[in-house]
């Protein structure tokens, strides 16, 4: 299987990319049977915002830490972050797709004046950071899952990996602007 991902990199990583944004646009959507998900209780729901509001901070100072270490030649510290970076955000997907799947996205509460010239826009530019990031993300750790460090600096790891980790950060920080918004 290893060899088969890693002579198929580009395919593997769009195919996982559809099926993970059909799951969250499925999620969003609300097109999962109300039944299928087990209902946490509402304090619970009522937590993940604040809960993934965290795990967004600490994933942006993880995977910049981790961004700053492969600048400096720290291979390991960098791996070691990314896959962090990574759980960090599988953990934050988990805990948004649960919650919106079962009570939907959440309304804006605010004055109509910043939600159409403040919210909208910000949420866009988040939304649309992160769908742009997903088959970057998998596209960077396929090729590190499959290629010795040595090898990385010869693929397109270290180049998509720069653009892929500078949107990843954009879209954490506006998620972290978008929670502000809606609940403080």
């Amino acid at each position: 299987m290893q060899r088969f991902v890693e002579r198929n990199v580009p395919a593997v990583a769009g195919v996982l990319s559809v099926v993970s944004l059909a799951l969250v646009f499925a999620a969003a959507l609300q097109v999962v049977p109300a039944g299928v998900l087990p209902r946490a209780p509402e304090s619970v729901l009522a937590a993940i915002p604040h809960v993934n509001a965290a795990i967004n901070a600490v994933a942006f100072v993880v995977v910049a830490a981790a961004w700053r270490a492969i600048r400096r030649g720290n291979v390991e510290r960098h791996r070691k972050g990314m896959a962090a970076g990574v759980a960090l955000f599988a953990a934050f997907l988990a805990l948004y797709l649960y919650r919106v799947a079962l009570l939907g996205p959440t309304s804006f509460e605010g004055p109509a004046m910043i939600e159409q010239f403040v919210y909208y826009p910000i949420l866009a530019i988040h939304v649309v950071l992160a769908v742009v990031c997903v088959p970057l993300l998998y596209y960077v750790l396929l090729l590190a899952l499959t290629r010795s460090t040595a090898e990385l600096s010869t693929t397109n790891h270290p180049r998509v990996g720069r653009v892929a980790a500078s949107l990843w950060l954009i879209s954490f920080d506006l998620g972290v602007v978008v929670y502000l918004l809606l609940y403080l």
